[in-house]
């Protein structure tokens, strides 16, 4: 669940800094509900993925120089008993797609 949180504060980052209206650090820990600290950690976890942070006095805010979009997709499903065959490898295989599975 704790991943879960991440990616979604991240895509929360992403949003506020595209949108250049994140605040000062403070301000943007605030709006992210983490630390002061925690936010350097986004923002230097966003620079690894090269993006082009920087902050701006006049906008009081933090910005892309260059176009960077960050794209993060998260789904959740629950399966139920039936639904579940088999675990192989990490991922969940239901029936039919089992059926087709050639192992070599």
């Amino acid at each position: 669940m704790k991943t879960i949180k991440q990616l979604e504060r991240l895509r929360k980052a992403h949003r506020l800094i595209q949108q250049e209206c994140t605040g000062t650090p403070f301000e943007f820990a605030v709006k992210l509900n983490i630390s002061e600290r925690e936010i350097f950690r986004v923002i230097e976890y966003l620079k690894e993925l090269d993006a082009d942070i920087f902050f701006s006095r006049s906008l009081n805010s933090y910005y892309y120089k260059e176009d960077f979009d960050l794209i993060v997709n998260v789904t959740v499903k629950v399966l139920v008993k039936q639904e579940l065959r088999t675990i192989y490898g990490g991922y969940v295989l239901m029936q039919e797609n089992f059926e087709n599975l050639q192992l070599k």
